[in-house]
């Protein structure tokens, strides 16, 4: 089973590429841009990883984002991860970026798009993997930054495909960010959500009513709300799921207490993620791998989150096609 997993085609859709900065990596930029860090060792950063909540953990990431200065950082840090990527068979990906994580400390959105960017460009040419690029607004951070954020990304509208929401869920409510994602979609583009994670379900309804948005990001928590599930069954909206995160985060206890198996039993449009796999210790794979063995999903289930990561994306109509081509025969062909 997990030799199937290994060489499944699949789509990443929840990955934030700040959140791929393995600990060997940090080091090296903390040295090349001259940042001390609080860690004295690769060891060090492993015991500190560690978290208890969603800001136990979001304490750590920003600080270990601090290392991201040139432009050569962001692409450094972007192609490690699709190196990592190709090696999984992702063959298609969504990545979420974060400005307002770099602009607060001086970094230009200029330095930080045009380093991810050139990552995605050269990833194309060697491994084939397609992308896309979702511009996050940090929730926990004023609608006023959110709004200067937009206007920096306009003059990218060709590189990024999607705006979001994330960071500190709680008391973030997403009808914070109405106008600024109003103003977004008027400007062409496309919308997603951090919602119910560990936020309640209400936030989700908020993401779908009030932010129109076209994925919910985590959502695990609609299952509270049975007409929620109806809404999200009935419209398919897409739900990237991220299991590892989930544990470690303390979401749930343990992942034979996760709602994956029940949302995909319900017929909710459940795709598998892998969100901050530098912190998580976990790639997508390892992802398919701990809910396969928790649930014990047949090559059918997995199989149908690999389909739905394709169908949850944002790619264009005959490139859908020529995945899930891919994805049936591979499929056809492990039976």
């Amino acid at each position: 089973m997990k030799d199937f997993i290994v060489g499944l085609p699949k789509a990443e859709l929840h990955i934030h590429i700040e959140g791929t900065l393995e600990p060997e990596l940090m080091f090296t930029l903390s040295k090349r841009n001259n940042i001390k860090l609080p860690f004295q060792s690769i060891e060090e950063v492993h015991q500190a990883y560690h978290f208890h909540n969603l800001a136990s953990f979001l304490s750590i990431y920003y600080q270990c984002a601090s290392v991201l200065i040139e432009e050569q950082d962001f692409y450094d840090l972007t192609f490690a991860y699709l190196q990592l990527a190709n090696i999984q068979n992702i063959r298609h990906i969504e990545i979420f970026f974060d400005p307002q994580t770099h602009t607060k400390r001086g970094i230009s959105f200029d330095t930080v798009i045009h380093g991810i960017h050139r990552a995605l460009v050269d990833a194309k040419k060697e491994f084939n993997i397609s992308s896309h690029l979702i511009m996050c607004f940090l929730r926990d951070l004023s609608v006023d930054s959110a709004a200067e954020t937009l206007q920096s990304a306009l003059a990218f509208k060709d590189w990024i495909i999607a705006v979001g929401l994330d960071s500190a869920e709680m008391h973030n409510p997403p009808n914070k960010f109405t106008q600024v994602f109003n103003d977004a979609r008027k400007n062409g583009f496309l919308t997603v959500a951090h919602a119910g994670e560990e936020g309640p379900p209400e936030y989700i309804w908020e993401a779908l009513n009030e932010l129109k948005v076209k994925r919910i990001d985590h959502g695990v928590r609609c299952l509270e709300d049975p007409i929620l599930v109806e809404e999200l069954v009935e419209r398919q909206i897409p739900l990237t799921v991220c299991p590892v995160s989930n544990i470690k985060l303390q979401v749930f206890k343990t992942m034979a207490h996760h709602t994956i198996k029940k949302m995909l039993d319900k017929g909710l449009r459940v795709t598998i993620n892998s969100d901050d796999p530098g912190f998580f210790k976990e790639n997508l794979n390892n992802n398919f791998i701990a809910v396969q063995e928790a649930f014990g999903f047949s090559k059918q289930n997995l199989y149908q989150f690999a389909k739905n990561s394709f169908l949850a994306s944002f790619i264009s109509p005959p490139e859908l096609q020529k995945f899930l081509n891919e994805l049936d025969d591979y499929y056809a062909n492990s039976q």
